[in-house]
């Protein structure tokens, strides 16, 4: 997190206890003497700031700042004693990022809702604004996307945008698949894919671009599953890419009939 200062809202959030529990699954590092504030705490207060808007540690130690102790106390602080930003900070640079990761995650998909008896994700592939450094690249992201809360439910992290694909089924692999549906870009259009989300009993909708295959049966009222593969070639020797075109269009009429 940068130490640009970005100025966060105070409008309450109402989180509950339901996020402080699950945040007491992360290992403390700390060394148990001396400790003034519970880890789980120091986290849900960290997490709360972002949610109002803030973007840097410096941010952060500004909402808790002028945050009433009433609403820190729903997140579990004393009402006597606020915790620093400096305390915040050195907490998130130690504790474990892929299980803090994972708890948040988990507590974005309970606050999840289904549409028609299904829950919709999406895949996507994003480089981090503002995390590069003169020593290292910023860092690449695969994330699944929940439609209807607009909330992030897993990440994972790639070397480069061309790891994205293996790095989209290892992050399918967290989750429960059963009756969701996964969107994802033509970069993801793949059958190993394909394979995997069906398996797990889900479906998907994948953008097909035209040097892509598509076949399968489609039912009367449109619905089916799909494989995607290389692009055919007609029977015979390959005239003009004129009689290429004409072929895939043939193909794609009789999916859709």
């Amino acid at each position: 997190m940068s130490s640009s200062r970005t100025a966060p809202s105070h409008a309450p959030l109402h989180l509950g206890s339901g996020l402080v529990a699950l945040l007491g699954r992360v290992p403390d590092p700390r060394d148990p003497r001396g400790v003034r504030h519970a880890l789980p705490v120091l986290l849900g207060i960290g997490v709360a700031a972002v949610l109002a808007g803030a973007r840097s540690f410096a941010a952060i130690g500004e909402w808790v700042g002028e945050t009433p102790a009433e609403l820190l106390a729903e997140l579990g602080a004393s009402r006597s004693a606020k915790p620093s930003e400096s305390a915040i900070r050195r907490v998130f640079t130690r504790v474990d990022a892929d299980t803090l990761d994972a708890v948040i995650g988990a507590f974005c998909w309970s606050r999840t809702r289904v549409v028609g008896g299904r829950r919709v994700i999406a895949l996507d592939g994003k480089t981090v604004r503002g995390a590069r450094t003169p020593t290292r690249a910023a860092p690449h992201l695969i994330a699944a996307f929940d439609h209807t809360a607009g909330a992030v439910l897993g990440q994972v992290a790639t070397a480069a945008k061309s790891n994205e694909i293996p790095a989209a089924r290892d992050l399918l692999r967290l989750f429960d698949l059963n009756q969701v549906v996964v969107t994802v870009d033509a970069m993801h259009t793949q059958h190993d894919t394909a394979t995997l989300i069906v398996a797990a009993g889900g479906d998907y909708v994948f953008t097909v671009k035209s040097n892509q295959r598509v076949h399968g049966e489609v039912g009367s009222e449109g619905t089916g599953r799909a494989r995607t593969g290389p692009a055919p070639t007609p029977d015979g020797p390959r005239r003009s890419a004129r009689s290429r075109r004409r072929w895939r269009r043939l193909q794609r009429h009789r999916v859709g009939t």
